[in-house]
Order: C-alpha cells, then sequence, then structure tokens
C-alpha cells in the first residue's frame, strides 16, 4: 500500500511514496554517484530513449540537476530502498506532464536488480498515488524488454499500439509497444 508525504524543501512539491520495500523520493545531488553507475551499463542506458552510451563526463549530474529544478515538467524520483537493507538507488521512476491531464511514465532500474520487483513496485506505487492528477498514464518500451512490458501490464497498463522511438545509446529508431492506463477519476 503507498502513502503519501512531501517534502518541504523543493518548490514545486514533489510527494515522497512509500510501498513494501521502496521509498520513492525526489533525487538529491549525492544521488550523482549510484545513477552514473548504473547509466554506464550498456544494458541499462539502451532499454532506453535518452541515456546515451558510453555515458559522458558530467551527464549523472545534469540528469539530477534538472530533476531538481523548479518549474521542471518531469518529476524523477529514486528507487531508494535504504530501510531494507538495499542501496539508495536502485533506478529511477519518473513522470512527465502533458497536455490535457496527462502524463508520461518512463523507469529504469540497475541491471544487478532486474527481475526482482522494485520496477514493479516503484510503479505500482507511483501509480496508486498519482501526483500529477493524470487522468491517463502512458508509458512505452522497447519491443526487445518484455520485462519492461510485464512491469506495466502487471501494474494495470493496457497495450495501446505500436510505434518507433529514438534510443540514443543505440543510435537508431527502435520499435517500441505504446501502454496506457486511465485513473480513476
Amino acid at each position: 500500500m503507498s502513502s503519501l508525504a512531501f517534502a518541504p524543501d523543493l518548490a514545486a512539491e514533489q510527494p515522497l511514496i512509500e510501498t513494501e520495500r521502496l521509498l520513492l523520493r525526489p533525487l538529491r545531488r549525492s544521488d550523482v554517484g549510484l545513477i552514473a553507475h548504473y547509466t554506464a551499463d550498456r544494458r541499462v542506458a539502451e532499454g532506453t530513449r535518452a541515456i546515451p552510451h558510453p555515458l559522458p563526463p558530467g551527464a549523472a549530474e545534469a540528469f539530477v540537476a534538472r530533476a531538481m529544478e523548479p518549474g521542471r515538467d518531469e518529476d524523477v524520483w529514486a528507487i531508494d530502498g535504504s530501510a531494507h537493507g538495499l542501496g539508495e538507488v536502485l533506478g529511477v521512476v519518473s513522470l512527465t506532464r502533458m497536455e490535457d491531464k496527462q502524463s508520461e511514465l518512463g523507469f529504469w532500474v540497475g541491471a544487478g536488480f532486474w527481475n526482482t520487483g522494485f520496477a514493479s513496485e516503484a510503479v505500482a506505487g507511483l501509480v496508486a498515488v498519482n501526483p500529477h492528477g493524470a487522468r491517463t498514464l502512458f508509458a512505452e518500451v522497447f519491443q526487445d524488454n518484455p520485462g519492461s512490458a510485464r512491469v506495466l501490464t502487471n501494474c494495470g497498463f493496457a497495450y495501446l499500439g505500436d510505434a518507433e522511438s529514438w534510443s540514443v545509446a543505440r543510435n537508431a529508431r527502435v520499435p517500441t509497444w505504446t501502454y496506457l492506463r486511465r485513473m480513476a477519476e
């Protein structure tokens, strides 16, 4: 079950979201090292649209700085397992504001945490709280990543259709599956 609390140090209040094993919290500068470590892994980078490989110097710092800016369109949460003897950052989950009370969900976890249920737990926690008050959530995954597709379907997302997106790490357009989840109003 998810609960909601607010982080008072952010200009745009971003909720803390607790799940059974995880805390979803706003990024902080001290997260840079673990984010750089995980995203330097080609397998993680190639599972995303925007993470380059090899990871250039300063990329993780710039990502964290953008996530902490007031007035941002994207809210990013660290998937923090430290309360249960795990790392302070296992991955990230994000929501990007779109028009008409819609948001796009994104996530990645470090390769060492694949097949642990952490991604599903983090996404389910974020969906349960729905911090953007979205009436519709969208997400897409690369078609060669069925594990991420299962995360979405496990969290109530329905398949919408096929598309393509650019992957910076792959330097190519990659076929995707698009999903949506209608939220209770």
